[in-house]
C-alpha cells in the first residue's frame, strides 16, 4: 500500500489530538489542524504503520471505545480504590515487589498498550520487559503470598487479563 493510504491513521489521530488540545473548533483551528495532521501523518506513515488495512476494521475502534471506558470507568476506579484502602487502613497493607507477567500478544502495539495500562493504574509499574520470554516484570503494591500466587500465569490474572484481552482484539 502506499503512503497516503498508510497515512490515514495517523492523520485523523493527529487532527482529533490537535483540535481536543486547542480547545477550539473555530475555522483557523480546524485548517491548521487539518494542514499539521496532513504533514505530520505523511512524514510517519511508513515508520508507525506496517499494516493499513486494519484501519478499515471499524470493529477494532468500537473495541478501542469499550476499552477506553473499561480502563477509565472500572480498571483505574478499583486501582485508586485499593491504594486509597492502603494508605488509610492503620497497619497500611503494602507489600511491594517485582513480579513476572506473562502475555501473549504479537504486535508492538498491543504490547505497548498493556505496558502503558499497567503502568498508568495505580500500584503497578512496569520496569522491564523480556519479548524472547514474553514476560513483563512488574512493581506491584500488594503481592499475594504464596509461591504458587506468584507464579507469572496468576500475576497475569490480576495485573493484566484485561488489558491483554483488549489490546488483542484492538491490535493483533
Amino acid at each position: 500500500m502506499g503512503r497516503v493510504a498508510r497515512a490515514i491513521g495517523p492523520i485523523i489521530l493527529v487532527f482529533v489530538t490537535y483540535i481536543v488540545f486547542s480547545g477550539s473548533i473555530s475555522v483557523y483551528d480546524l485548517v491548521t489542524g487539518a494542514i499539521v495532521a496532513i504533514v505530520v501523518g505523511l512524514l510517519v506513515a511508513n515508520i508507525v504503520v506496517s499494516n493499513p488495512s486494519k484501519i478499515a476494521q471499524v470493529w477494532r475502534l468500537g473495541w478501542l471505545i469499550v476499552y477506553g471506558f473499561y480502563y477509565f470507568f472500572v480498571a483505574e476506579v478499583k486501582a485508586h480504590l485499593d491504594v486509597i484502602y492502603r494508605i488509610l487502613h492503620p497497619r497500611m497493607p503494602v507489600n511491594p515487589g517485582i513480579v513476572r507477567v506473562k502475555y501473549d500478544v504479537e504486535t508492538d502495539y498491543a504490547i505497548t498498550t498493556i505496558a502503558n495500562s499497567i503502568t498508568n493504574t495505580p500500584g503497578t509499574v512496569v520496569v522491564d520487559l523480556d519479548t524472547e520470554k514474553k514476560v513483563f516484570y512488574v512493581h506491584w503494591i500488594g503481592i499475594k503470598l504464596g509461591k504458587d500466587k506468584l507464579s507469572p500465569e496468576n500475576t497475569r490474572e490480576h495485573i493484566s487479563k484485561t488489558f491483554e484481552k483488549f489490546a488483542k482484539k484492538i491490535f493483533d
